[in-house]
């Protein structure tokens, strides 16, 4: 663990805000941020608490987790207008509720002439403890992304509005996804946090992750 490390890697969440930036706000010098950074000082507990309340964290992150290991394989944090968009969901409860879901998806595209459709998706929560533990079971939600002019007959189509969303970009997700994804929730949990950003799930899909070898996911924000 590093104190340093993770100073730095929460000036970038916070906007790339500089040691001058931090320094003026703990009205220190930058040269006593730098010897932090450095780990050659420790701050005294007066302004271990006032970063804490600069980087809304807890001094167990600050002085014992290892925060910067998330950035590892994540890489344009941001907040981003995302378009409005028309899109047909299907759920799935199964051993591999994923692989199910978009292939369902992949057989509506089709009948619709539309090959390598744009696909979103999330966990789907509602499931019962027997269906977790017993059968090992989970749930999952693909969204086909409609194109233009395209219109399924017999599903209900559903609009998303334009909205504000925290995202992140993450390389190779599936090399060790059990690790990898939750590991990108939660830097992008960190980034909201530090931005002084409000998850939303009023009228919007609450958060969603891009199909594909790499991945975008996004969390909605007021």
């Amino acid at each position: 663990m590093s104190l340093g490390k993770n100073l730095q890697y929460l000036r970038r969440l916070r906007k790339n805000m500089t040691q001058e930036d931090l320094a003026e706000k703990l009205s220190v010098s930058r040269q006593t941020v730098s010897k932090w950074e450095m780990d050659s000082a420790l701050p005294e507990m007066e302004k271990a608490i006032e970063l804490c309340r600069i980087f809304n964290c807890s001094l167990d992150n600050l002085f014992r987790e290892e925060m910067d290991k998330r950035m590892d394989a994540y890489s344009n944090l941001r907040v981003e207008e995302v378009e409005g968009f028309s899109y047909v969901e299907h759920t799935v409860i199964s051993n591999d509720p994923e692989a199910d879901a978009l292939s369902w998806i992949d057989r509506l595209s089709g009948k619709n002439g539309v090959t390598n459709p744009r696909v979103i998706g999330w966990d789907f929560p509602n499931i019962s403890v027997e269906q977790m533990n017993v059968y090992h079971m989970h749930g999952y939600t693909a969204a086909w992304v409609l194109p233009a002019g395209i219109q399924p007959e017999g599903v209900e189509i559903k609009v998303q509005p334009k909205h504000r969303y925290a995202a992140v970009h993450v390389e190779k997700p599936f090399e060790n996804p059990f690790v990898t994804i939750p590991s990108a929730y939660q830097t992008l949990d960190s980034f909201m946090r530090v931005n002084g950003l409000v998850h939303t799930e009023s009228g919007v899909i609450p958060c969603y992750e891009t199909n594909g070898e790499s991945m975008d996911i996004y969390i909605a924000c007021e």
